[in-house]
């Protein structure tokens, strides 16, 4: 017994999967950015020159 998927089906499934990977990475872009930011910030404090040696 054979199952096919016909071509209008996959087609929806692999949009559906593409917009939902584009979601996720404009997401984890997003939260990225934000932690990135967030450690800028709070980097402006001078650092002490007894953590390098």
């Amino acid at each position: 017994m054979t199952t096919y998927i016909f071509f209008d089906e996959a087609l929806h499934m692999l949009v559906n999967a593409f917009l939902i990977s584009v979601g996720l990475l404009i997401a984890g872009s997003g939260i990225g950015l934000a932690v990135i930011e967030t450690i800028e910030k709070t980097g402006d404090r001078q650092v002490s020159t007894r953590q390098f040696r």
